[in-house]
């Protein structure tokens, strides 16, 4: 923060003290005293003889990101071009747009980074110290925190903000931005309203959550949806919906409450529908159960491929307990799950899908069988003229795949 913008947040907070703001506007009454400062110490001449020059629009804009956003990191977190921010140190702060990387011009201080971060742990009741050197939160605008302190980190805090469009919101946008074809969208719709069992596979930042949340949209209007997550990152409009999140333990090492145990829940509270974040460890066999049971759901999991994301599903239960084998793991995964959509990040910062998958149910020399539906062919998604192995549920919701893919 520059000596001018310094002064400026110093004088207002000064004033802000001995005159709170009331009511509901609290935000409007903190521009209206930011102005009113700016014009004064112009007539003084103060703020504008130290350092770079800078107009009034920008002195309010920094001086509000200040005292209610996230300071020098807000103009990043508002700009939609920018898709994800992290910190390697204080002079090495690195943004993302549409895939590439670059390095800024920003220039913290190590006192600045940690007061950044505390601000933005704030909101969500979570903490970051040397008994807990992760964290994993969600802001107020539902980009995702994580951070890592020394001496897990060899020198510096390490923070990472994965921001979430705003502009993708279901399929239909998703087609028109390049990520998905018209064809493959309608399906995939079709699937949703079929009730079929999704998983959402790719690497990080291949836009697996995007794609949740654009099927998620696709769900029947009445559908009770419940979503588990290790900190909020879902976020689609449905009329009953219920989001849970992950808490860990407190001080004295209670309190936590991982995702197995949220998927057990939410299996108590009603759902047409239930959906995992992310898959990573031994919670993927409470989700397989509850798939088992006829409930329809979804998750996403990191995988190279769509084929590789089904084996990885049919390892991760395995970290449950010595009683649990790969004779109940592989079969159970090959009948649960009806579709996989890879999605991708290429090397031209492009998200898109690049293969759909349909498991046939069936399990052949230990590997799950499985009909391509769509893949990447001359750099376009195509249909490979295949149906999906196992139409049963479309016919019972009345719904024929066949007028979607022509074959």
């Amino acid at each position: 923060m520059s000596e001018t913008v310094s002064r400026l947040v110093g004088a207002v907070r000064a004033q802000a003290q001995q005159n709170p703001p009331r009511g509901g506007n609290a935000e409007a009454q903190l521009e209206s005293l930011i102005s009113e400062e700016i014009t004064r110490s112009a007539e003084r001449g103060i703020f504008h003889n130290s350092g770079l020059p800078l107009s009034d629009e920008e002195l309010r804009v920094l001086a509000l990101a200040e005292l209610t956003g996230f300071g020098v990191l807000q103009p990043f977190l508002d700009d939609p071009a920018i898709e994800e921010i992290w910190i390697n140190s204080p002079q090495h702060v690195f943004v993302a747009r549409k895939g590439v990387p670059e390095l800024t011009d920003l220039s913290l201080t190590e006192p600045q980074v940690r007061d950044l971060v505390e601000r933005m742990l704030q909101s969500s009741g979570r903490r970051v110290d040397m008994s807990s050197p992760f964290v994993d939160a969600s802001l107020p605008d539902g980009s995702r925190l994580h951070v890592t302190i020394p001496d897990i980190t060899s020198r510096h805090w390490a923070v990472n903000i994965r921001k979430f469009s705003q502009n993708v919101r279901d399929l239909t946008h998703l087609v028109e931005g390049g990520s998905i074809t018209q064809q493959a969208a309608e399906f995939l719709r079709m699937s949703v309203l079929a009730r079929q069992n999704i998983l959402v596979c790719g690497a990080t930042q291949a836009g697996k959550t995007t794609m949740l949340n654009a099927l998620l949209r696709s769900s029947r209007v009445n559908d009770r949806i419940i979503t588990v997550e290790e900190t909020f990152e879902l976020n689609f409009d449905a009329k009953d919906c219920v989001s849970m999140q992950c808490r860990p333990a407190s001080l004295e090492g209670t309190g936590e409450i991982n995702l197995r145990r949220l998927i057990k829940e939410a299996l108590r509270m009603r759902p047409d529908r239930v959906v995992v974040g992310e898959v990573r460890e031994a919670e993927s066999l409470d989700l397989l159960i509850a798939l088992n049971s006829g409930l329809p759901g979804a998750c996403s999991i990191h995988a190279n491929s769509a084929q590789d994301a089904l084996v990885k599903l049919c390892t991760l239960p395995l970290l449950a307990g010595r009683n649990i084998d790969a004779s109940f793991v592989v079969p159970t995964v090959a009948s649960c799950i009806d579709l996989v959509v890879h999605c991708e990040l290429d090397r031209f910062g492009r998200r898109r899908v690049r293969e759909i998958i349909a498991p046939t149910g069936r399990v052949v020399d230990g590997q799950i069988e499985s009909t391509v539906l769509f893949e990447v062919v001359n750099d376009a998604l195509s249909p490979t003229g295949e149906l999906p192995p196992r139409l049963d549920k479309f016919v019972l919701t009345n719904l024929d795949p066949r007028i979607v893919l022509g074959a």
